[in-house]
Formats: C-alpha cells, sequence, structure tokens
C-alpha cells in the first residue's frame, strides 16, 4: 500500500523519484509502510554514538544517547532530537491501534511509538526500523 501523504513536508519527490534514490527494501519502509524483520536490522545493536538520520531526507531524527535496548528486535529510543524531528499519526492497520512516527521533513514511514519505555526516562518507545535509517558516527 502507498503512503497517502496527510500534510505537505517540506521534502516532495514523486514514487519514482523515491524509488530511484532509495534501495528497494528502504523504499518499501519509508515509502510503503513496511517492516523489517525482527533482529535483522543493521542498527539494532549499533553502540557507537553518533546522529541517526532519515535514509529519505537525511533529517536528523534521534542522537544515540537516547538509544536503549527494549528488547524488541528493533532500534529503540527514548526521544527524537527534537520535537519536529517526527510527524506522529494514529496507525489503524493490522488490526491495531498505534501511533506511527514520520519523518518530519519528508513524512517517510520510520517506526511506531509505545506507552511501555523506560519510566524513568519518560515512558515512551520509539520503535523505528534501520532500513528507514543512516548513521552519521561522532567520532
Amino acid at each position: 500500500m502507498k503512503k497517502k501523504e496527510s500534510k505537505n513536508y517540506e521534502v516532495q519527490k514523486s514514487e519514482q523519484e523515491w524509488e530511484e534514490i532509495l534501495d528497494p527494501t528502504s523504499y518499501h519502509v519509508l515509502r510503503e509502510k513496511g517492516t523489517e524483520r525482527p533482529f535483522t536490522g543493521q542498527y539494532y545493536l549499533n553502540k557507537d554514538t553518533g546522529i541517526y538520520e532519515c535514509k529519505g531526507c537525511g533529517n536528523e531524527i534521534f542522537h544515540s544517547s537516547k538509544k536503549y535496548d527494549s528488547g524488541c528486535g528493533w532500534p529503540s529510543f527514548t526521544e527524537p532530537i527534537r520535537p519536529e524531528a517526527i510527524d506522529v499519526q494514529m496507525d489503524y492497520s493490522h488490526f491495531m491501534i498505534r501511533e506511527e512516527i514520520l519523518c518530519g521533513k519528508c513524512g517517510g514511514h520510520l517506526g511506531h511509538r509505545f506507552p511501555d519505555g523506560p519510566k524513568d526516562q519518560g515512558g515512551i518507545r520509539y520503535c523505528i526500523n534501520s532500513v528507514s535509517m543512516g548513521f552519521k558516527k561522532e567520532e
């Protein structure tokens, strides 16, 4: 199912342009709201210090200092770099009610937000697909 934009994002591209700049798996997740298999993503176990950015547009989304091991099989974070880095929409797919996390700059699907994160850090878990992100390592 193709993503239907509900707002105008700063970065706008045709589906053909997205297909040209993204690998097939990233395109499926970012533009068709797919999901990578748990425990398979390249950033799931990443412990390096740096910034996770949207693979579609380079928008900085999460800092590694907010990453933690939730045991869910996907990279998990307690909060984005800044509130406007993401967009949150309700997702009623797959007979569930969830909060979908989109890139605040291009609207690409990143993952979902759940209320089961670390209580001492706000109680929110941002569950993100590795294939929707790039990583800039800090030296």
